[in-house]
């Protein structure tokens, strides 16, 4: 039998994954892309190695960039981090209820790229030239520049699926810059307003 192109209905095509209602990783991902988010840096800093001894080194500082925060609560203040389950901020805001944030403004860019990097550097590399002071509840990093800086503490975290929803009690909230405009997320890429 010669070779003769298949007829299209001898085409198949792998189906995209589906969850039991219908709605596949890829439509869900491209529809939530449409929705513009705020772009945040979430920092803490690991316990010390052995909090008894004094002379024992600090932990390390972390960070992750993070587009699924908001403000849950205005009395108690109250904001949400949504962490992907198993992920080192997620590992870490589960042994340490203290952490911070950092509201990226548009020339920020490059800090939410390199702390949302897969496969990145050791996160002690990736501070190293970004102005930061320390919180004086949290001891976390508080990017310097930033629209906006606020101190939390855990007050309770809800698995969602394949991420933890941490919501946090907020401490301090420091507006270290009177202008700039914010740094957005939509359709997978870094945006300005306007």
């Amino acid at each position: 039998m010669p070779n003769t192109p298949a007829t299209p209905s001898a085409i198949t095509s792998v189906p995209a994954a589906r969850h039991a209602e219908g709605v596949s990783n890829d439509e869900f991902r491209a529809a939530m892309s449409r929705l513009a988010s705020g772009v945040v840096l979430v920092t803490a800093q690991e316990p010390p190695l052995d909090p008894d001894d004094p002379r024992a080194p600090a932990g390390e500082d972390a960070g992750m960039t993070a587009t699924a925060f908001l403000s849950v609560s205005l009395d108690p203040p109250l904001v949400l981090v949504s962490l992907r389950e198993g992920s080192r901020m997620d590992d870490l805001l589960d042994e340490q209820p203290l952490w911070a944030v950092s509201v990226l403004s548009e020339s920020q860019r490059h800090i939410a790229g390199r702390f949302a990097m897969k496969g990145r550097l050791s996160d002690r590399l990736l501070f190293e030239d970004i102005p930061y002071v320390r919180g004086e509840y949290t001891g976390a990093p508080l990017v310097g520049g930033a629209l906006a800086t606020l101190e939390c503490r855990t007050e309770q975290r809800v698995t969602a699926g394949d991420h933890t929803l941490v919501i946090g009690r907020v401490l301090t909230v420091r507006l270290p810059s009177a202008g700039g405009e914010p740094l957005m997320y939509f359709r997978g890429r870094y945006r300005q307003l306007g």
